[in-house]
C-alpha cells in the first residue's frame, strides 16, 4: 500500500501525458513515420516482441555484467582510497578527470581497440558507472559520526575493527544512492556501446530501425530501455527492503 500511495501522483501524470500525446496524434493527424502514437508503440512492440526479445536479453546481461563488476570494482577502490590517503590524493583527480572524456568519443574507441565482442561494451559500462558509486561510498565513509569513531577508539579498536563496526554501516545508504544512480547509467551506456558497433542489443536494434525510418520501432525500443532501468531500480529498492534491518547504520542503532 506504501508503494501505491508513493507512486499514484507518477502514474496519474504518466497517464495524463499519454493520454495528451495520443489526443494529438489522433487529431493533430501527424504521420506515424513521424511521431507515433503511444497504442501504435504498444501495437508494434507487440508484434516485435520475438524480434526484440534476443536483444533484450543481449542489453541486459551486458549491464548486469558490466553494472556488478563495477559496484565490486568501486568497493575495493573505495577501501583502498579510504585507508590509503595518499593513494586518495594522487588517483581522485585522475578519476575526475576521466569523467569529462565524452562517451560519444570513447565508445567507438573502445570499439576500435577491442573489437565487436562483449569486452569494449562492458568495459564502457563500468567507465561510466564507476565514479558515481566511488564517490557515494568514499561520502558514506566520511559520514560516520565522530562521537561513534571517539567510543570505538576509546575502546582500543583498530582501523579495520572501525571501518567493519562504524564506518561500512554507515555509508550504506550512500551506497544504495550510488548505487541507483549508477543502475540509471548501466543500461544507457550499454546501448550507446551496440549502437557504436555490437552485433545484438537494443542498441543495434534502434540504429537498424533508425536508418529504415521506424520511429514505431525506435521508442518501441526505447520503452523497453526505461522498463529495464525501472526493474534494475526496482530490484535494488528491494534489496534495501531486504537488507534493512540487517545492515543499520550507527546513525540508525543510536536511534
Amino acid at each position: 500500500m506504501r508503494i501505491l500511495s508513493y507512486s499514484y501522483p507518477t502514474a496519474l501524470l504518466a497517464l495524463a501525458l499519454l493520454l495528451g500525446w495520443e489526443g494529438y496524434c489522433r487529431l493533430a493527424g501527424v504521420e506515424p513515420m513521424i511521431l507515433p502514437s503511444p497504442s501504435g508503440i504498444a501495437h508494434v512492440l507487440w508484434l516485435e516482441r520475438a524480434a526484440i526479445a534476443p536483444h533484450v536479453l543481449a542489453t541486459l546481461g551486458v549491464a548486469t555484467l558490466g553494472f556488478t563488476l563495477s559496484v565490486g570494482f568501486a568497493f575495493a577502490t573505495s577501501v583502498v582510497l579510504h585507508f590509503v590517503p595518499w593513494v586518495r590524493r594522487g588517483l581522485m583527480p585522475l578519476f575526475v578527470a576521466s569523467q569529462t572524456i565524452p562517451i560519444v568519443a570513447l565508445a567507438p574507441l573502445m570499439i576500435l581497440w577491442f573489437g565487436f565482442g562483449l569486452l569494449p561494451k562492458v568495459l564502457l559500462v563500468i567507465l561510466v558507472t564507476f565514479f558515481p558509486m566511488l564517490v557515494s561510498l568514499l561520502s558514506g565513509y566520511a559520514a560516520v559520526p565522530q562521537a561513534y569513531l571517539d567510543l570505538l577508539r576509546s575502546m582500543d579498536a583498530g582501523r579495520v575493527a572501525i571501518f567493519r563496526r562504524a564506518t561500512l554501516p554507515a555509508a550504506r545508504g550512500a551506497f544504495l544512492a550510488g548505487l541507483r544512480i549508477s543502475a540509471t547509467y548501466a543500461i544507457v551506456a550499454t546501448i550507446f556501446a551496440e549502437y557504436a558497433g555490437a552485433r545484438r542489443g537494443l542498441g543495434i536494434y534502434i540504429l537498424a530501425a533508425k536508418n529504415n525510418f521506424r520511429a514505431d520501432l525506435v521508442l518501441a525500443a526505447v520503452v523497453v530501455s526505461a522498463a529495464l532501468t525501472l526493474l534494475l531500480l526496482g530490484l535494488l529498492q528491494l534489496a534495501d527492503r531486504v537488507t534493512g534491518r540487517r545492515f543499520r547504520g550507527p546513525a540508525d542503532a543510536a536511534g
